[in-house]
């Protein structure tokens, strides 16, 4: 269970860090998850390559590639081995524009 709860943490934190005003201030709050998740899915080097240089997000913007389901990825998981719902509560949300700092001074 503990690599179920440590996914949805390092997802959630991931997906935390690139909700920032530079990333999605042009998208819908969905266009611009499932765009983070896109960045996620895409591995490492692109997700670090991101954070340093914004405009290798926009790509993923314009020609979206949907892994919603990378999102309930840990919820399907703890599922099948439980046979419970989860009620997740990772530390970091991943909802869109709920990384105050990311989107201070937007205007």
């Amino acid at each position: 269970m503990s690599l179920v709860i440590g996914f949805a943490e390092q997802l959630s934190r991931a997906l935390y860090r690139l909700d920032r005003k530079e990333y999605g201030h042009n998208l819908s709050d969905g266009a611009f998850l499932y765009t983070r998740a896109a960045v996620v899915a895409a591995g490492r080097t692109v997700f670090d390559s991101v954070l340093q240089d914004p405009t290798v997000f926009t790509p993923y913007a314009t020609d979206p590639t949907w892994v919603e389901l990378l999102l309930y990825t840990p919820d399907r998981a703890y599922k099948r081995i439980t046979g419970e719902e989860w009620d997740r509560n990772t530390r970091y949300s991943f909802e869109s524009c709920s990384n105050i700092e990311g989107w201070a001074g937007l205007g």
